[in-house]
């Protein structure tokens, strides 16, 4: 399992502002958002936004693909958490998605 599938989003986005030794209240600042909100995100208490993962992906230089993939895959994993058969709903979503995206084609 690579770090990206192990790591959260808000541990990811945590260790991004401190890896810059950015203070929570700059990076709030920057994303235009309140201090506690950036501190619960961090701490995933809260979701972000399409608004704040395309500030965090200008303010540290990274690929916004990463960070929604980051983000979804999180939401995903704790929507189905506490599902008995979380994991075959995930599957079952898969085909899902791949027969859409096939229907889409034609």
């Amino acid at each position: 399992m690579s770090n990206v599938e192990k790591t959260t989003f808000g541990s990811y986005i945590r260790g991004l502002r401190e890896n810059a030794n950015l203070p929570l209240r700059k990076v709030a600042a920057e994303l235009n958002i309140d201090t506690s909100t950036l501190s619960k995100i961090e701490k995933n208490e809260r979701n972000a936004n399409q608004q704040i993962i395309e500030g965090i992906s200008k303010l540290f230089h990274i690929d916004k693909s990463e960070l929604k993939l980051r983000y979804l895959s999180d939401k995903i994993t704790y929507q189905l958490l506490e599902e008995e058969n979380g994991l075959e709903i995930l599957k079952v979503a898969e085909e899902k998605i791949k027969y859409q995206r096939l229907q889409n084609k034609k």
